[in-house]
């Protein structure tokens, strides 16, 4: 799994804190309703990108609107991304958070690809194949629907990509076809 250059090392850091202080599921509150927050206000593109806006004002916009919604870790790590003009890196922070609370919990995120949108009963199915395959205690579907792999469905779970497309197949037996391959 591909791991955000910037963020993956702060996430980490403040994952370990919040483990040690046993607030896991606070931070991760905290770092939505931050993220959430900028999100809707644009106040990261329009101010703390700013080039006129000093750190010192920056860090005073942010303890004047965060203080008393989160915890002094999270603040402090906000304030230490301004010093290190990292503001942006804040969503990477988040989302390699979270990753690392799914890590910990065997939980994996699974992007499957199938023609037409998979029902429920067929999401429940997946995931309980998949999840033995990957070695995970849970796994979080997302379909994807691509017309183009024409049928079957193609899995990917971090790294790991299960191709099982009638596309793939296909494809295939058109190699096979071109290196003179196919037995009769």
């Amino acid at each position: 799994m591909r791991r955000h250059q910037v963020g993956f090392p702060y996430a980490s850091a403040l994952y370990d804190i919040a483990k040690g202080n046993q607030s896991v599921d606070q931070t991760a509150a905290e770092l939505e309703a931050v993220t959430q927050v900028l999100n809707d206000t644009k106040l990261l593109d329009e101010v703390f990108k700013h080039p006129k806006v000093s750190n010192k004002e920056k860090k005073q916009l942010i303890q004047d609107n965060f203080s008393a919604h989160i915890s002094q870790t999270v603040l402090n790590m906000l304030f230490f991304l301004v010093d290190r003009k990292r503001e942006d890196a804040i969503f990477a922070i988040k989302d390699e958070f979270d990753s690392l609370i799914n890590e910990d919990q065997g939980i994996a995120k699974a992007t499957v690809t199938t023609a037409k949108p998979l029902k429920d009963d067929e999401k429940s199915t997946v995931a309980e194949v998949f999840t033995k395959a990957s070695g995970k205690k849970q796994l979080l579907i997302e379909n994807v629907v691509d017309k183009s792999i024409i049928g079957g469905l193609k899995v990917r779970i971090g790294d790991r990509i299960y191709d099982g497309s009638i596309a793939r197949q296909l494809n295939d037996i058109q190699q096979q076809m071109i290196q003179g391959n196919v037995s009769r």
